[in-house]
């Protein structure tokens, strides 16, 4: 029975060799394992074919390989494509491949929900389910990389932690992965390529910078003042303007690397002038680049888009102060691509998939 056995997934490499060792294995073989599961997107033991048959059916009777199933992909006229995850426990989740000249960016989430509650989220609207297992954030690179190189078309370039979920809440699972993903056994991606994005728990910011992780770091910023970001983000509250940015101005940075702001522009909220050029004060003495992403609004929020002058008037004052702040164009707006949008869409429950309504919020 499969509950019997163990989810050789669930298991590290160390463990992986010492649980091999003691079954007689070789030691090499726990790279050759880790390899297949995760270089080469392995889903039987089968497929291991550096492997003599019986040893693999000695891992057959010890482990299972779970992987996440694909119940819903959609994709854009802009080459944007949208995945909807079916884990082993019914829930769902959702990644998002984004193609932008000579990069194809993956999205992936960390939790099922989020906690944040950010009012212009959607996600965050539906509540928290659970935590993401190291495992199951680095399925959905495996599972999109096993579509594409199927396909036989191009492999995904950059990773980024900006999907359901606040990636630095499920720390330590998301720590477990990012090695996973960057390490020479596993998926082999350099952590240059790699992005976590965070809405600013500052404890959890400086537990990275001491990490060792060398990855890069995106925060939701999203206003200038704290009345206006209590607001927007209840996280603020626990973690103010002042707090978040001196621990952004103590993260370790290598050379020629920056920190991203993102910012959300909400109509009549946090897109005026005076906020513009207070964003210029704030951010002086950090080495970053500002996200600017004009709000797309979903049915039943409350918030709106500013106008293109609007938008273009912001990103003027942060150009002429010498930052690099390029406006985000939307993608996927014809596609379920916003975050959280697709799993809202379709519901699983009582092991049938049930439809819901429709939104039109595109991905930012």
């Amino acid at each position: 029975m499969v509950e019997e056995k163990i989810n050789i997934k669930s298991l590290n490499r160390e463990d992986l060799l010492e649980f091999l060792v003691n079954k007689g294995f070789k030691k090499f073989r726990a790279d050759q394992i880790f390899k297949w599961i995760y270089a080469h997107y392995a889903r039987s033991f089968d497929e291991m074919t550096n492997i003599s048959k019986l040893e693999r059916a000695q891992l057959a009777s010890n482990f299972y390989i779970p992987s996440p199933k694909v119940i819903k992909s959609e994709a854009s006229w802009d080459g944007t494509e949208k995945f909807l995850f079916e884990l082993v426990d019914g829930r769902t989740i959702e990644s998002v491949l984004i193609p932008d000249e000579e990069r194809l960016t993956l999205c992936i989430s960390s939790q099922v929900g989020c906690r944040q509650a950010c009012r212009f989220c959607l996600t965050g609207s539906g509540g928290f389910t659970r935590d993401l297992k190291a495992y199951e954030i680095v399925d959905q690179v495996s599972e999109v990389s096993r579509i594409l190189r199927d396909k036989g078309t191009g492999g995904i370039t950059n990773i980024v932690l900006m999907g359901m979920g606040e990636p630095l809440a499920n720390f330590d699972e998301v720590v477990k992965a990012i090695k996973l993903i960057t390490s020479s056994t596993g998926l082999g991606v350099s952590p240059r390529r790699v992005t976590i994005s965070t809405d600013g728990l500052v404890p959890e910011i400086k537990k990275l910078g001491s990490s060792g992780l060398k990855v890069n770091l995106a925060v939701s910023l999203n206003a200038t003042t704290d009345e206006v970001r209590d607001e927007i983000m209840p996280v603020n509250k626990r973690y103010p303007i002042k707090d978040l940015l001196a621990a952004c101005k103590r993260f370790p940075l290598e050379p020629r690397r920056r920190i991203t702001f993102e910012y959300v522009l909400l109509r009549g909220v946090n897109d005026s002038v005076e906020d513009a050029q207070r964003l210029t004060k704030l951010l002086r003495s950090i080495k970053c680049k500002i996200n600017l992403i004009p709000f797309n609004p979903f049915s039943g929020c409350e918030f709106k888009r500013p106008d293109d002058a609007a938008v273009k008037r912001f990103q003027k004052i942060l150009l002429a102060a010498h930052y690099t702040a390029p406006i985000r164009e939307s993608r996927g707006r014809d596609i379920s691509a916003a975050c959280g949008q697709l799993r809202e869409q379709v519901e699983f429950a009582s092991g049938q998939l049930i439809s819901q309504r429709e939104k039109s919020k595109p991905i930012f």
